[in-house]
């Protein structure tokens, strides 16, 4: 296989595991003057990190919500909980859990942006 067939298919696994992450409608990170680095995110991150099998989707989404926690990407987090909520991997009382364990982590005043996200997805999720 060419090296241009090798990354067409590195590039195709990663779309089609950041779909899996994050939802069939969600927006994709390929354009504008960052498309050098958001295809490096979809053809690595996504087609070689996220889509191997020692953790599971949810375990990784896990541990990526608490890295995000403590660097303070809400926004980000917002999307993370608003997903496992779809996919059935969280609950809305697991999300409060998953704030309620990481409050000790990222300190008390983190912690309310934290549950702003949490709730803010749990209310998209439930309609509201």
């Amino acid at each position: 296989m060419s090296e241009d067939g090798k990354v067409g298919e590195r590039r195709a696994r990663g779309l089609a595991m950041y779909r899996e992450v994050y939802g069939e409608n969600a927006p994709l990170p390929v354009g504008g003057e960052a498309e050098f680095f958001d295809l490096l995110i979809l053809e690595q991150q996504f087609a070689e990190v996220w889509s191997r099998r020692a953790l599971s989707v949810p375990s990784r989404r896990l541990l990526t919500i608490g890295v995000l926690a403590a660097t303070r990407r809400f926004d980000i987090i917002e999307r993370q909980f608003k997903r496992a909520l779809e996919t059935g991997e969280l609950t809305p009382e697991q999300v409060r859990e998953v704030v309620i364990h990481l409050i000790g982590y990222v300190g008390t005043p983190s912690s309310g942006d934290l549950s702003q996200a949490g709730e803010a997805a749990i209310a998209a999720h439930a309609g509201g």
